[in-house]
C-alpha cells in the first residue's frame, strides 16, 4: 500500500490516534453509548454517452461524526475537519444530552475477519482504460443488432477508510472498495423506442467489471431486454396470479417486507410487523435472511458502522416471525442482541438499523413447474421504480421486463405493468417457491431517513397467488 493509500496517514494526518481515543472517553463519558466516526473516502465516476464521455468525476472527502446516546435521545455533530479543536467543538453539542447515569454499553464483539480487499480499485486500472472499456461497451452495443439507437454505459468506484472508537477504548477499523458497471440501451423500430439496462458490481476491484465475459454478458442482457420490450403489447389489469423471477426482484422482498423488519420501526410499534414475533406472517416455506457477512457482495461490510461485526440473521423462518434488524440502540432498548445492522451513508449521518443483503432461501419447485401453473397471469423478471410506504408496506413496483402468460405458457412480453399490493400481504399468498435463488448482480441502492446505503437483494423464482396488476390494456 502505497503513501496516498494509506488510510491511516489519510485519517489521522492532523489527529493523533492516541488524542482521538482521550478525547472520545471524555467527551462520551456521561452517555450510554455511542462513538467517534473518522472516514476517509475517494470516489469516481464515469459516464459514456450518444458516443462521447460525458462525465469523468473524481472526489475526495474525510471528516467525523461524533455521537452520544443517553436514553432513547441521540446528539450528534459532524465535520469534514479531523483535528482535536473540531472534535472537541463538536462535543458541545453532547452537553444537552441528560445523563441517565447507567453504565456504558458493552463494547461490540471483535473480529478479524475481512470479506474483501483493503486495495483501492481507483489506482489500479489508468484512466485511457477506463474510456477505453467505456467505449467497447459502446461499439459493441451498437454492432449486435441495427435497431440499437443509443447507448449509456458508467463506471463507478469508490474506497473508503473508517475508524470507530468508543469511550471505553473499543476501537475498530475497515477499509471498503466498492464497484459498479451499468449498461442502458435505447432500441428503436418503425418509430417506436423501448429500453433496456443491466448493472453489476460489489466489493471488490475494477478487475472483474473489466472482464470481457463479463461485461460482454452485460451488454447482451441490456439488448436482450430492449428487443424484447419493443415486441411488448400493452398490459393486462386486474389481480392475477404473478411469476416472480429468481434474483433482481427481490428488490420487492427488499421494499415491501425489508424495512418493516427493521428495530427502530418495531421498537416503536408503527411496523405491521411489531410485536408478533413467533407469530406466523408468511407461507409455509417463506424463509427470509440478511446477511452482511457474503463476501464481495455488494450490501457486505465486515464491521457495520457501530463495529458491530456483521451476521446471517434469520428474520422469517418456515412463515414464522423470528426476529428483526437491529444496531445497538435499538437493541438495546429492546433488550436484545444488536446484529450488525447499524449503517450510515457516511461520517455526517447518525447509524440506523438497516438491510444489508436481505433475500428468500429457496424452496423446493421447478420454476418450470410453477410457470406451467400459472393458467392466467404475468411473469416478471425485472423491476424498475417503486414506491413503498415502509410503515405498512403498500407498495407500487414497476416492470421493467415482464411477460403475459396464458395456460403456462409466456405468450407475449407486455409494457406498462405495475404491481400493486402490500408486503405482509404478498407473503402470506406464496405457493410455490423455486429452487433457484440467485442474489442480484450488485446494483442496489437502498434510502431510509433521508441516507442512501449500498443493499443487496434476492430471491428464487416465486409462484405468488394473487397481486393487483397495473396495466395499460
Amino acid at each position: 500500500m502505497t503513501p496516498a493509500t494509506d488510510p491511516h496517514a489519510l485519517i489521522y494526518n492532523r489527529l493523533d490516534p492516541e488524542e482521538a481515543k482521550a478525547l472520545t472517553a471524555g467527551l462520551l463519558k456521561p452517555c450510554d453509548d455511542g462513538e467517534l466516526y473518522l472516514q476517509f473516502v475517494a470516489s469516481e465516476s464515469f459516464a459514456f454517452d450518444d458516443g462521447r464521455l460525458k462525465v469523468a468525476d473524481y472526489s475526495r472527502d474525510s471528516g467525523f461524526g461524533l455521537r452520544g446516546v443517553s436514553g432513547e435521545t441521540t446528539g450528534f455533530a459532524h465535520a469534514n475537519e479531523i483535528t482535536a479543536s473540531a472534535i472537541a467543538r463538536a462535543g458541545e453539542t453532547l452537553q444537552l444530552l441528560d445523563s441517565t447515569k447507567q453504565p456504558h454499553a458493552a463494547a461490540p464483539e471483535r473480529t478479524n475477519r475481512h470479506l474483501y480487499t483493503d486495495a483501492s480499485p481507483l489506482d489500479l486500472v489508468p484512466f485511457a482504460e477506463k474510456v477505453a472499456l467505456l467505449e467497447k461497451i459502446d461499439a459493441v452495443a451498437r454492432a449486435k443488432d441495427p435497431r440499437v439507437a443509443q447507448v449509456s454505459a458508467s463506471l463507478a468506484a469508490s474506497w473508503s477508510a473508517i475508524d470507530i472508537i468508543r469511550a471505553d477504548g473499543f476501537a475498530a477499523r475497515d477499509i471498503r472498495p466498492l464497484v459498479r458497471l451499468n449498461i442502458s440501451i435505447v432500441a428503436e423500430q418503425n418509430g417506436r423506442r423501448e429500453t433496456g439496462s443491466f448493472g453489476f458490481g460489489g466489493r471488490y476491484l475494477y478487475d472483474r467489471l473489466f472482464d470481457e465475459g463479463a461485461w460482454m454478458r452485460g451488454v447482451d442482457e441490456a439488448v436482450r431486454q430492449a428487443l424484447v420490450n419493443l415486441e411488448s403489447i400493452d398490459a393486462p389489469a386486474g389481480e392475477t396470479t404473478v411469476l416472480l423471477g429468481s434474483g433482481w426482484p427481490g428488490v420487492l422482498l427488499h421494499e415491501a417486507v425489508g424495512h418493516g423488519l427493521e428495530g427502530d420501526f418495531n421498537r416503536k410499534g408503527t411496523s405491521a410487523f411489531a410485536g408478533r414475533i413467533g407469530e406466523r406472517v408468511a407461507a409455509p416455506g417463506v424463509t427470509v435472511i440478511d446477511d452482511g457477512s457474503i463476501a464481495h457482495r455488494r450490501g457486505s461490510l465486515s464491521i457495520d458502522d457501530e463495529g458491530t461485526p456483521t451476521r446471517e440473521t434469520v428474520l422469517i423462518e418456515d412463515g414464522i416471525l423470528k426476529g428483526y434488524m437491529q444496531d445497538r440502540l435499538n437493541a438495546r432498548l429492546m433488550g436484545v442482541e444488536a446484529t450488525g445492522n447499524g449503517r450510515r451513508q457516511s461520517y455526517e449521518h447518525a447509524p440506523m438499523p438497516r438491510m444489508t443483503n436481505t433475500f428468500m432461501q429457496s424452496g423446493e419447485d421447478d420454476p418450470d413447474e410453477l410457470l406451467s401453473r400459472v393458467d392466467d397471469g404475468i411473469y416478471a423478471t425485472s423491476f424498475g421504480g417503486g414506491q413503498v410506504d415502509i410503515v405498512s408496506g403498500k407498495f407500487v413496483f414497476a416492470c421493467t421486463e415482464a411477460y403475459k402468460v396464458e395456460k403456462g405458457k409466456v405468450v407475449a412480453p407486455i409494457k406498462g405493468a405495475t404491481l400493486i399490493g402490500d408486503g405482509p400481504s404478498v407473503l402470506t399468498r406464496v405457493i410455490g417457491i423455486g429452487n433457484d435463488m440467485t442474489l442480484d448482480e450488485g446494483i442496489g441502492v437502498c434510502g431510509k431517513g433521508g441516507q442512501s446505503v449500498p443493499a443487496g437483494v434476492g430471491q428464487p423464482t416465486l409462484l405468488i397467488d394473487g397481486i393487483t396488476v397495473g396495466g395499460t390494456a
